[in-house]
């Protein structure tokens, strides 16, 4: 049963914005439209996206009211437009989870967590194949997508359709072979070559993720904040010298870096 103080507190948000769309209201919320908020959306989940990291639970509980807040927004414009409204775009979600949980909502009997998600693709794909809006296999990956992140799910997208390699031995292999036309491009000075190398290397590296389970985004933004946090490590500690960074011997920045993967190694 749905708890009835959430649902009086999703109902007072949706009116709350109702009022600052109406007459009267903000003179800036009026002025909205769908594309003046795509910055704002991006924006709140990758705010959600530190709050988890950072693992503070009232960080994570304002961040996501910022972001559900980005979704009535939403969907009180459509509800203006006449196209949808709040109600239709919980509904519709609420068809889709019955729909994709046919272990849960049906008889389909699944063994673990893998069959759920064996399954989950091929009811994907089904819709996929019956949509009248579908024009191809990646018609429904959003181009806004972080780029690791979209070329990712067009990799796995393929995956579905045998357009694969067998294991991840052999996209290893296709790195290596990438790895060399990037080297034969810069040893020819093709920049143009090498700028197109460069992406055909990363597009690899998510191959790579994929086939280990692994999402690149995340596992590049673990790594940079691996780097960011070991060069503030080094930075802190030749500062403490009385040098900048830019001061530092080769030989001092190598001891303080290897000091600092020690003391930033993870527990």
């Amino acid at each position: 049963m749905a708890d009835a103080a959430a649902v009086a507190a999703l109902s007072e948000l949706v009116d709350l914005m109702t009022t600052l769309r109406a007459p009267g209201g903000c003179p800036w919320d009026r002025e909205q439209t769908h594309t003046t908020l795509r910055p704002y959306l991006l924006e709140e989940a990758y705010e959600v996206l530190d709050a988890i990291d950072a693992g503070n639970p009232a960080a994570l509980c304002d961040e996501l009211g910022d972001l559900l807040l980005q979704v009535v927004f939403h969907a009180e414009l459509a509800r203006e437009a006449a196209s949808f409204s709040i109600a239709d775009v919980a509904r519709s979600i609420a068809e889709k989870l019955v729909r994709r949980h046919p272990h849960v909502f049906g008889n389909v009997a699944v063994a673990d967590a893998a069959d759920v998600i064996r399954n989950w693709q091929r009811i994907k794909a089904a819709e996929r194949a019956g949509s009248r809006a579908e024009n191809g296999l990646f018609s429904t990956i959003p181009r806004a997508l972080p780029a690791l992140a979209r070329a990712q799910k067009v990799g796995d997208r393929l995956a579905h359709v045998g357009f694969d390699w067998a294991d991840v031995a052999g996209v290893l292999a296709a790195l290596d072979g990438e790895r060399t036309e990037l080297a034969q491009a810069l040893g020819a000075r093709d920049l143009d070559a090498a700028r197109r190398e460069v992406g055909d290397l990363l597009l690899t590296l998510t191959s790579v993720a994929r086939h280990l389970e692994v999402s690149a985004e995340l596992a590049l933004r673990e790594a940079t904040d691996r780097l960011t946090a070991r060069v503030a490590h080094v930075e802190a500690t030749a500062l403490e010298s009385g040098a900048t960074l830019g001061e530092l011997s080769t030989e001092e920045r190598d001891r303080l870096w290897s000091q600092a993967k020690i003391a930033t190694q993870p527990d």
